[in-house]
């Protein structure tokens, strides 16, 4: 939520989280009713004015129709007549929307000055995601029902555009009381699309059904003995689900991709409210898909929301769901009354929600090994995790809402997501970084992560504090204090975190306020646990005992793709490439979770499989909220394609060693993890690259 208020010198506005921005603007004249803006933005306001400027780390121009352009640090730039959006990018993102002729400039800050008073609107927009409304409900399926109908209230449009994220605020909140008290601003923002979701009395189908219904912005009802139905009478929908575990998450796939498809090829002219970044429109690689479904992009952009859901629904999705990407989360949850407030998080993320089950675990995947020398342990007994295999679903990321351990997915918690509400409210200008090493013997992995963190602290505001040898008393003062990251090096016993007089155990610390954290030590498990609930939002732990220069390996590679901006679940996935056994750790709490600042504004990988000509190379962006966005690789010499979806190309080993050489990004060559420098020195068969 964004508060704004005119002042004696133009406007000011903060958010939530106690980002401020000024505009300049001595002559301001509010007016009521004045030109729009038409971009998507927090809050707007509109005027006329002969100059207004603000202070900006990045800004662009667009001009109607076309793709915006960066405005350089020291340009001046002549706009002549037309529409233009200039986007200021801060603190608070500011969006000015004009008419020229016009000149905008790019100095201290960036001004906008016209040859006479001019209309202007102006927009804000925080990068603060959080809800800023609560729906109350009783704890009855009816009262679910009615707060996942009001959830669509985030949605900026029910165009097409709804597939960008930008386009989606936080759902409300949900809470519980004795009746049902729908705010009046988000009873007034929920959409009326005239379509209605139909389902049994079963708080499970309720949750696996809430995406879907949250996304299309369907009136949820709920009534016994009926047959899961969508329905929009008025265009003649009626589509009965046999199965919802397989019909929602086919559904909401075709409903999405599709409006991605749309919302990307149709001319930025004829649409309504461009994306707050990057270009008006771009040609996809997947745009081709549009003329197999035989679908007319504008005409389905144009529609309602239920005549265009029908138009979906008769396309021939069947030939073309292969060629779009898994869709990218899938939570395991289960059907409980205490995970009711959970929902509105999932929802905001776009998870396909699933109801938990399991799976035999092999005996391979359980493998005992007995380099005990060698095992990062403390001469006392290490916490045993009896583990679960999910069933998994599809989904690139995965994960469990639910009693038990499981492997190949993180454990999630409620208290993450209601965590991260509260440290999105607490402003930092740095990132704020604690490296404890309670172990001499472990050096190594302390001096690696320390030339990690000063290698970004030029391009990175960074505040780094380093502990060695903390007594319990001290790493309880470490825990309490705020730091966004927390990078433990030591030993864990039962009783807790060793310490250089015993052990602590985290739940008897008064006061945690560690964000994120990465305990690197043997079966810390339920240390990691205890810390999410008691105020952290993600952490990456062991299962059991790990083998201490593999440890220091993973810790390693673990903060580098932090620092880069990957997921905690993508880089924790990722740095156990490092070594071979993977499963001995896991994330706890919201493993979608990533630092707010970090070094890179696109998390990607590449793949790299050697063969005796040339290379086989495969690129994926794996960015915690591109659900919906594209991303493009230069080298590939193609069309952008939409994030999940691979860009594969071929070249010489050579080539790839240069191309390498110049990027900032992990490769993977057959099997084995390398930073790109390392991969390009392996591919120029330099034998030092290990």
């Amino acid at each position: 939520m964004i508060q704004w208020e005119e002042t004696r010198t133009g406007l000011a506005a903060a958010d939530a989280a106690g980002n401020e921005v000024s505009v300049r603007a001595p002559d301001w004249q509010a007016a009521r009713g004045g030109r729009a803006l038409g971009w998507p933005a927090d809050a707007t306001t509109a005027g006329v004015a002969t100059e207004l400027s603000v202070p900006a780390s990045d800004a662009s121009v667009s001009a109607a129709g076309e793709r915006s352009t960066a405005l350089p640090a020291g340009e001046r730039r002549r706009l002549g007549a037309g529409e233009y959006v200039l986007d200021a990018g801060g603190d608070l993102d500011v969006l000015m929307g004009f008419d020229g002729p016009a000149v905008v400039e790019r100095g201290d800050r960036v001004a906008v000055a016209f040859d006479e008073p001019t209309a202007v609107a102006v927009g804000f927009r925080s990068g603060v995601r959080a809800p800023t409304e609560t729906i109350t409900i009783p704890k009855t399926l009816d009262g679910v029902a009615t707060a996942v109908t009001h959830a669509a209230a985030a949605h900026r449009t029910t165009t097409p555009e709804r597939s960008a994220w930008h386009q989606r605020c936080h759902p409300p909140q949900f809470a519980f009381g004795e009746t049902v008290d729908v705010p009046p601003t988000v009873a007034a923002e929920t959409p009326d699309t005239g379509i209605e979701l139909l389902l049994p009395r079963s708080l499970e189908d309720l949750f696996v059904a809430a995406p879907l219904a949250y996304y299309l912005g369907a009136t949820v009802t709920v009534d016994a003995g009926v047959t899961p139905r969508l329905r929009a009478p008025d265009a003649g929908v009626s589509y009965a689900f046999d199965a919802l575990t397989v019909d929602v998450p086919q559904l909401l796939a075709r409903a999405f991709w599709l409006d991605c498809l749309v919302r990307t090829a149709v001319p930025a002219e004829r649409r309504r409210g461009t994306p707050a970044r990057g270009p008006g429109e771009v040609t996809l690689s997947e745009h081709d898909l549009l003329d197999v479904l035989d679908l007319d992009p504008v005409a389905a952009y144009d529609a309602d929301p239920a005549d265009r859901l029908a138009a979906y629904l008769d396309a021939p999705f069947e030939r073309v769901a292969d060629d779009l990407p898994e869709w990218h989360l899938s939570m395991h949850v289960a059907p409980s009354l205490d995970h009711v407030r959970t929902l509105p998080f999932l929802l905001d993320r776009l998870a396909l929600v699933y109801p938990p089950e399991t799976a035999a675990l092999e005996s391979q995947e359980l493998l005992e090994r007995t380099l005990d020398d060698f095992y990062r342990g403390p001469p006392g007994p290490v916490a045993t995790v009896e583990m679960l295999k999910p069933k998994l679903r599809d989904g690139r990321w995965q994960g469990w809402l639910a009693e038990g351990t499981p492997i190949d997915v993180f454990k999630s918690q409620p208290a993450a997501y209601r965590n991260h509400l509260d440290y999105q409210r607490e402003h930092t200008e740095e990132l704020s970084v604690a490296v404890v090493l309670n172990d001499r013997s472990m050096t190594g992995e302390h001096e690696a992560v320390a030339d990690v963190y000063e290698a970004h602290a030029e391009s990175l505001p960074m505040d780094v504090s380093f502990f060695e040898d903390l007594t319990r008393e001290e790493l309880a003062d470490v825990l309490g204090d705020h730091y966004e990251f927390l990078h433990y090096i030591g030993h864990c016993e039962v009783d807790g975190l060793r310490c250089a007089d015993g052990n602590l155990a985290v739940a008897d610390v008064p006061e945690t306020n560690v964000e994120t954290f990465f305990l690197n030590a043997c079966g810390s498990y339920y240390e990691g646990v205890d810390l999410v609930e008691r105020g952290s939002v993600a952490g990456a732990v062991t299962l059991r005992k790990v083998l201490d220069e593999q440890a220091a390996k993973v810790g390693t590679a673990f903060a580098e793709l932090l620092v880069h901006g990957f997921p905690f679940e993508t880089a924790l996935r990722l740095a156990r490439r490092r070594i071979r056994m993977g499963k001995d750790y896991a994330v706890v709490g919201d493993g979608m979770q990533t630092l707010s600042r970090t070094d890179g504004d696109d998390a990607r990988v590449a793949h790299v499989e050697r063969g005796a000509d040339a290379c086989e190379v495969t690129y994926e962006s794996v960015t915690a909220d591109g659900h919906g966005c594209w991303y493009d690789v230069a080298a590939a010499d193609s069309a952008p394609r939409l994030c999940g979806n691979p860009t594969t190309f071929e070249a010489p080993a050579g080539d790839l060693a240069a191309l390498f050489a110049d990027a900032d990004h992990p490769v993977v060559v057959d099997g084995e993890f390398y930073w790109s420098d390392e991969a390009a020195a392996l591919l120029r068969g330099d034998s030092s690259a290990t």
